[in-house]
């Protein structure tokens, strides 16, 4: 199964493509998107284009996207979820099943703690996914959250049965 992980924000969007054979993830490849555009209806539609071609480019059966957590600017808050939104509408429009992950359960499931920092979450991404040249924190946190996918969508199967 190959899934695209993604790091919503409305100036750099993470993204990263692995790819989950039984018990084993390999790496596909990852980015940052970089919205332009001299208005926020601009920037977005910025993002949508690139998504579009990181779908185009690499077509992943499956996508996952962090979720967004409340900050104490609301006006931040709002612009990001704008940006979430593009995350989600795009695989969308390619017919994808879509997981949405908590910025915790991610930690937690990638790392082992729920309040991890980006640099033990680009350190476990690069232990996890040997060889992988990650171009950024952004990009880390999209490949941890594929991660969070992938073991989310496997578990059930990989249980010991009785």
């Amino acid at each position: 199964m190959r899934v695209l992980g993604i790091d919503p924000g409305l100036r750099n969007l993470g993204w990263g493509v692995i790819e989950a054979q039984g018990n084993r993830l390999s790496h596909v490849a990852n980015g940052v998107l970089h919205s332009s555009g001299p208005n926020l209806a601009q920037r977005l539609l910025s993002l949508h284009q690139q998504l579009t071609e990181i779908l185009h480019r690499y077509t992943p059966e499956a996508a996952a996207v962090e979720q967004t957590f409340v900050n104490k600017d609301a006006v931040a808050t709002l612009k990001l979820g704008q940006a979430r939104a593009v995350a989600l509408l795009v695989p969308a429009q390619f017919g994808l099943e879509i997981g949405e992950y908590a910025p915790n359960a991610v930690k937690k499931t990638v790392v082992g703690v729920g309040h991890a920092d980006k640099n033990q979450i680009q350190h476990m991404v690069k232990m996890q996914l040997p060889g992988a040249v990650i171009t950024g924190p952004d990009a880390a946190d999209a490949l941890a959250i594929a991660m969070c996918h992938a073991w989310h969508v496997r578990a059930p199967a990989l249980k010991v049965r009785a």
